[in-house]
């Protein structure tokens, strides 16, 4: 069985790239599972250890540099773009072009044969990388077209054009690359977030260590300002976090002991103690590009269809630069050398990389877009049906809910709100229970005392019991208050009410006599509301899928203005999506990535709700990482965005190419302009797509 072996590629910066880099690889004995990511410029496969040598062989020989990548380790730092050996070589050739026309003013006898020895600086590297692609199985690329053109031009005379054509190709390269080092560069920047050092306790005191170093366990101090350099949890301390570099959430959220941070977020008001819980290479953000860079490596449905294209309309234009050479000498008697000229420029205006770029691009664009708000979307394919999402089912507790209780209402009976809030507070004061804990949450927020009651006892299913100065104090359900003094009209009324509007009631008992109510509920998130008209403003339905009882649901659905199915099992969630489907609707499904696992797996699209956990990372389709309801429409744009600038980038790489080739069949453009039509193009594609890069941060 083989191992999985991960590289990094250089110089691979286009999809057409790639593909000579799996074909070639692929032939390679005991090779299986290869997975190429032009976009972060990396190479993953299943193979021997033994076949490693003949990897790295068959990708140097293609023209590329290659390097072993450590498991779980981020791409590596690029070095300056003019360092690189494309940037060497296009100076190079252009030095070598500049030094032949002076020559050929000065000695023109000699001007030929100094714009080859030009042309051969540039071509020669090509040449080569076009034998080894030919006898890597890959014998339709661009370097060989580019080849055949140059040797072609040398041929019926034109070196002059040869050589400007191969250097504007190597520019193209150039440019190429340089573009598609901003799109890695929109994706590495969030692992520039996590600080190179942190502050380790040890024997008592204080030590710098490395943050690569961290293992879970160690305790860490971050001081006011520091960046969290690991995933944790907060030991000691209270300040508020800004996770907006992790998370995209604007306002800074505060942090006590027992909550957990990210790497890369800003404690900005006090220091923390916090506690390691993933090392370096599995925090947060480490798992969320990684994530992405495995989801740019698989390929949405356009851009399988259009690589399939770019397969079959490689050799279609050899075939067709051929037939346009020698069909109008050898049956209208037209002069040669002009007709083999066109044919040869034709080769040029053939060239797929535009075209075999145009959707990878954008998909890797509209990706590490994503990521950087907090949209973790699990490759192109994925991307490319958010877009065409008419229905989604949501989730109510956890995803259009905060998943905890708040108080909502506070009641008294012949007493105020904040006696019957003081009391109720003296019971819960040292309970655990969710709504014990909205309680005192309630009472400290109202400036309310909360000194804890004595001879406090918990009776299960039905409330607590306790005394405080010197009364005797019961909080609980209604049925068990009832059960020591009957209510009166006025408080059955009441219970009634703000039963009747989804809210759960405890009744305050004080000497057996009813002194007030606490209703409390789950109240939907601040922003579900906004986040459900925005899905409606794109025209998609949303509809509400709970577990929770009919009354609660109704409440909850009536204030966000949402249909609603309640009372309903894993399986009857999961029914309902399967309903949604047979209509003929593309469904997104938003949960929690627990117990709505049967209907995320049901859905086109599964979208996890969370903020950075395991859970919402692993599970689905996509995750909105900081839980807002508003990031599935953001998701639904981006998508829709990204399609938009698929279709414009096909439109322009095939309209340049339709625009050179009429020119260059009337006799109107020639070689040097022919190649603006390829490299000029996917200089505007990769750019085009970049674009998305600024939507992301403004979305």
């Amino acid at each position: 069985m083989g191992e999985t072996l991960r590289y990094r590629v250089d110089g691979m910066d286009c999809a057409s790239c790639a593909r000579k880099i799996e074909t070639a690889v692929t032939r390679i004995e005991g090779v299986g599972e290869v997975a190429v990511n032009a976009t972060a410029q990396t190479l993953r496969l299943s193979a021997p250890d033994a076949a490693r040598a003949d990897v790295e062989a068959a990708v140097r020989g293609l023209g590329y540099g290659i390097a072993p990548l450590a498991a779980g380790a981020p791409s590596a730092e690029e070095p300056a773009w003019w360092r690189a050996p494309k940037a060497q070589l296009a100076l190079a050739c252009a030095l070598g072009l500049a030094a032949a026309f002076a020559l050929g003013h000065v000695l023109p006898a000699y001007e030929a044969a100094a714009y080859t020895a030009a042309m051969l600086i540039g071509l020669v590297p090509i040449a080569r990388r076009a034998l080894s692609a030919a006898r890597a199985g890959a014998p339709f690329t661009i370097e060989t077209l580019m080849s055949i053109a140059a040797i072609g031009a040398v041929i019926i005379g034109e070196t002059e054009e040869a050589a400007i054509v191969v250097l504007l190709f190597l520019v193209g390269e150039l440019l190429e690359g340089v573009a598609a080092g901003r799109a890695r560069a929109g994706i590495r920047a969030l692992t520039a977030l996590v600080p190179k050092t942190a502050l380790l306790e040890r024997e008592g005191g204080l030590a710098v260590v490395e943050a690569a170093s961290l293992v879970p366990g160690d305790v860490i101090v971050v001081r006011p300002g520091d960046r969290i350099p690991a995933d944790g949890a907060v030991l000691s301390g209270e300040s508020a976090v800004d996770e907006a570099p992790v998370t995209g959430e604007s306002v800074p959220r505060p942090k006590a002991p027992g909550d957990g941070v990210f790497a890369g977020t800003i404690n900005t008001d006090a220091s923390l103690r916090v506690r390691v819980t993933a090392e370096a290479q599995d925090n947060t953000i480490a798992r969320v590009v990684r994530l992405v860079e495995e989801a740019q490596e698989a390929k949405a449905p356009t851009e399988r269809f259009i690589d399939r294209f770019a397969r079959i309309y490689t050799p279609a234009v050899l075939a067709l630069g051929l037939l346009v050479a020698t069909l109008p000498p050898l049956v209208a008697g037209e002069p040669w050398i002009e007709w083999v000229y066109k044919g040869l420029a034709i080769l040029l205006i053939g060239c797929p990389c535009a075209l075999v770029i145009s959707t990878p691009a954008a998909i890797a664009a509209g990706l590490a877009a994503g990521a950087r708000r907090g949209l973790l979307i699990k490759g192109g394919a994925v991307l490319e049906i958010l877009g065409r999402v008419d229905a989604v089912a949501l989730d109510k507790t956890g995803t259009l809910t905060e998943s905890r209780p708040v108080v909502t209402d506070v009641v008294g009976f012949g007493c105020g709100e904040a006696e019957v809030l003081e009391d109720a507070a003296a019971l819960d004061a040292t309970s655990s229970h969710p709504i014990a804990k909205a309680v005192i949450a309630r009472a400290e927020a109202e400036g309310v005392p909360v000194t804890p009651a004595i001879g406090v006892m918990a009776l299960g299913g039905k409330g607590v019991k306790g005394r405080a100065r010197r009364r005797a104090l019961f909080l609980g359900a209604p049925p068990a208050a009832a059960a020591i003094a009957p209510f009166g009209a006025e408080v059955e009324a009441r219970i009634a009410a703000l039963q009747g509007e989804g809210k759960t009631v405890s009744v305050l008992m004080v000497a057996e006599r009813p002194a007030g109510l606490i209703a409390v509920r789950d109240e939907p998130r601040e922003d579900a509301a906004e986040g459900l008209r925005a899905l409606e403003r794109l025209g998609i339905a949303p509809v509400m899928l709970t577990g929770d009882n009919a009354t609660t649901a109704a409440a909850i659905a009536e204030r966000l203005g949402i249909a609603a199915h309640a009372e309903l099992l894993p399986q009857d969630k999961m029914r309902l999506v399967d309903k949604l489907k047979a209509e003929g609707r593309i469904v997104a499904k938003v949960g929690d990535g627990i117990n709505d696992a049967p209907a995320l797996a049901a859905a086109h699209v599964g979208i996890a709700m969370g903020g950075g956990t395991d859970v919402a990372l692993e599970t689905g389709d996509a995750a909105a990482l900081n839980g807002r309801v508003s990031d599935v429409a953001r998701m639904v744009r981006l998508s829709r965005d990204t399609m938009a600038n698929i279709r414009q980038n096909i439109a322009v790489a095939l309209g340049l190419k339709a625009v050179f080739l009429v020119t260059t069949v009337l006799g109107i453009t020639g070689l040097w302009p022919a190649i603006l039509a390829d490299t000029g193009a996917t200089v505007l594609v990769t750019l085009n797509a970049m674009r998305l890069l600024g939507a992301g941060r403004s979305a």
